[in-house]
């Protein structure tokens, strides 16, 4: 599962929700306390909704209070990538899926351990594979 996706926007508009592409193809986000898996607790992996790449396990999911499904790391082996962001006024760390692209959402030092990293990810981005 290491060979990138490649698609025309037709091809993602197909495949996508209107949310899903402006999240993931378009750099969108969600508004907070909004996305399906915010407030998420079933056991599994969340995936890529561009490619299904195993992105995060439940087991590292925590209630940052932002509104936006939070973990403190990623799977070992999944594909994500991060890219400076200096849009509205600010620099944030922003992640992707390196496989196909899909914008995730962000990164920020203040996670709880062992990492003390929250990837802030938007639930359009994810899909869940229940165990």
């Amino acid at each position: 599962m290491n060979e990138k996706v490649e698609k025309s926007d037709a091809e993602w508009q197909e495949q996508l929700s209107p949310e899903q592409f402006y999240v993931c193809r378009q750099h969108g986000t969600e508004r907070a306390f909004t996305g399906k898996y915010w407030d998420h607790h079933e056991k599994g992996v969340y995936r890529c909704a561009g490619c299904g790449a195993p992105l995060f396990s439940s087991a590292t999911k925590y209630d940052s209070g932002s509104g936006w499904p939070s973990f403190y790391q990623p799977e070992p082996t999944a594909p994500i990538a991060e890219t400076v962001d200096r849009s509205y006024g600010m620099v944030r760390t922003e992640v992707h899926c390196d496989r196909c692209g899909a914008h995730l959402g962000h990164v920020f030092p203040d996670g709880p351990q062992p990492t003390g990293l929250r990837y802030c990810i938007n639930s359009a981005s994810l899909d869940f594979k229940d165990q």
